[in-house]
């Protein structure tokens, strides 16, 4: 390769660089501790997602019974991996024994006597609902920051247990960002029963006082009617237990209006969902659909004609609050609530301070290198010194191009990259010294030199790529930023300490005959 073409490779890169992050406020993105944003460390309660599925379990229970006509005491679930049968008669023991071993067989054991059944989640079931819950609730409150708009966000597991580590850079609205991010947002679509009812005591009353086992009271909104116009009164219904139609089936969600020209949410449903909605509504015309949310109805229009795959959530919306809710909607209802842990909110002032003293120390440090390498190796620390330099800027253009995040540990990584730097070239012009104190030529000395300490170079990189990939891979948020700068810095200083630099030295040499100055 001619001394032109690799001058040309070297302008190229250098161009492209400057292209890449010009101007740095715009092109490069600042993590949390740098841009402003807040630090989350929630908690999953994975026994919600264990209760869930013993109450599923119960709820299929009670309709293989009915259908087979068999007649229990109670079903009654006592902690989220137990539930207890009581009262099975001696005559249906066997038919009894052979139904709920078709719904639970697979998921609980089975403790008995004297007409009375327990049932106990098995412990390797309960251990991977718990997992399956804490990997569900992360990919999801992703889908919820991603559609937030957030740029460059951490979403992963923190420490032992079911705890989320989540980083949000540049969010203002804390508060909104805590909402979305936990609702849990379970939608199910019930039939109404009974109701609505202006209170709870009302609604004991018209039932006896006992709620029925197939039933359940869900509270509502508010009808101010009720009291002639004054405080509003919260509305009660009866709904079935089971839900015809969950968020599980849901396609999409987006705000629309209602024919009052309010904020509602449409939602579509998949093709299973559209097919049970329709049996649902086209089965009961004239009949109550309670829309709830969260064990809240937010309406309860009346079926009038058969709905396959819409329908619409109305209720006392502002615009940003069904914008949200359709949001949370399509990323996914959480498997189990959350609480946070740990709170952190940095202004964006604080960042730049960081931002001031980071650039500080890097221009600082970078100063002092220099003035000791031209004071070392006199003339020929020029060439180090430019090699340093490109080495920076290539490592800003990889970062802007491919999108990296720069965050206070990354500008350590700076930092670290600039000793890097300093460290190939004192190897190099090291080695040049011994090959020209052998009597070598110049030329020849030069050569040499960059050929034996090539795979020293190589030897020290690859060896801090490794602990870079380590800590890129179990590091989080902050430590993969530093991870990120210091082997793009590490690529980029084997190309100038040995490409650059010895592409300099040889246009010093092809335009001087003096002896060379190390």
């Amino acid at each position: 390769m001619t001394l032109r073409t690799k001058f040309l490779i070297i302008v190229g890169v250098i161009s492209l660089s400057i292209w890449s992050f010009y101007p740095p406020g715009e092109k490069v993105k600042l993590g949390l501790d740098l841009k402003g944003g807040v630090h989350l460390v929630l908690r999953v309660h994975t026994d919600d997602a264990l209760r869930i599925e013993t109450e599923m379990t119960v709820e299929r229970l009670r309709e293989t019974l009915a259908e087979g006509g068999l007649e229990v005491g109670s079903i009654s679930v006592t902690s989220p991996t137990e539930f207890l049968v009581e009262g099975v008669q001696p005559d249906q023991d066997q038919a009894f024994r052979q139904a709920a071993s078709d719904d639970s067989e697979a998921v609980f054991n089975r403790s008995s006597g004297a007409g009375n059944y327990t049932y106990s989640m098995k412990p390797n079931i309960a251990n991977q609902l718990r997992e399956e819950a804490v990997n569900q609730a992360l990919q999801t409150i992703e889908r919820r920051v991603n559609e937030l708009g957030v740029a460059e966000p951490v979403v992963a597991k923190h420490g032992s247990g079911a705890q989320l580590l989540v980083q949000l850079p540049g969010v203002s609205e804390v508060a909104r960002a805590k909402e979305i991010i936990r609702s849990t947002a379970q939608l199910e679509l019930k039939l109404v029963e009974q109701g609505p009812f202006y209170s709870r005591d009302d609604a004991l009353q018209a039932v006896g006082g006992e709620i029925p086992g197939e039933m359940e009271l869900v509270s509502g909104s508010e009808d101010v009617a009720a009291t002639g116009g004054g405080v509003p009164s919260t509305l009660y219904y009866f709904v079935r237990r089971v839900a015809g139609v969950t968020g599980r089936d849901l396609r999409t969600a987006r705000p629309t209006l209602d024919e009052m020209n309010q904020p509602a949410v449409s939602f579509s449903l998949n093709q299973d969902g559209a097919r049970r909605f329709g049996q649902l509504t086209g089965g009961n015309i004239g009949r109550q659909l309670a829309i709830i949310l969260d064990d809240r109805v937010f309406s309860a229009p009346t079926v009038e004609g058969r709905i396959t795959d819409e329908g619409r959530i109305t209720g006392s919306f502002t615009q940003q609050e069904a914008q949200d809710l359709s949001l949370i909607l399509r990323s996914g209802a959480l498997p189990a609530s959350l609480t946070y842990l740990e709170e952190r909110t940095v202004g964006p002032s604080l960042g730049a301070d960081s931002i001031r003293a980071g650039v500080t120390a890097s221009l600082g440090g970078l100063l002092l290198v220099v003035l000791f390498i031209l004071f070392y190796y006199k003339l020929t620390g020029i060439n180090a010194v430019t090699s340093i330099v490109v080495n920076l800027m290539i490592l800003m253009g990889l970062m802007a191009y491919l999108g990296a995040t720069m965050t206070l540990p990354g500008i350590a990584g700076f930092i670290l990259t600039i000793g890097m730097g300093v460290d190939s070239n004192v190897l190099i012009f090291e080695r040049i010294k011994e090959e020209l104190g052998s009597a070598k030529g110049v030329k020849s000395a030069v050569s040499a030199g960059f050929d034996r300490v090539w795979w020293t170079i190589v030897d020290t990189h690859v060896a801090s790529l490794i602990a870079a990939m380590f800590l890129f891979q179990f590091g989080t948020g902050p430590i993969r930023g530093f991870a990120t700068t210091l082997t793009i810095g590490l690529l980029s200083n084997v190309f100038t300490a040995v490409f650059v630099s010895r592409a300099m030295f040889e246009l010093i040499l092809s335009r001087r005959r003096t002896a060379l100055s190390i």
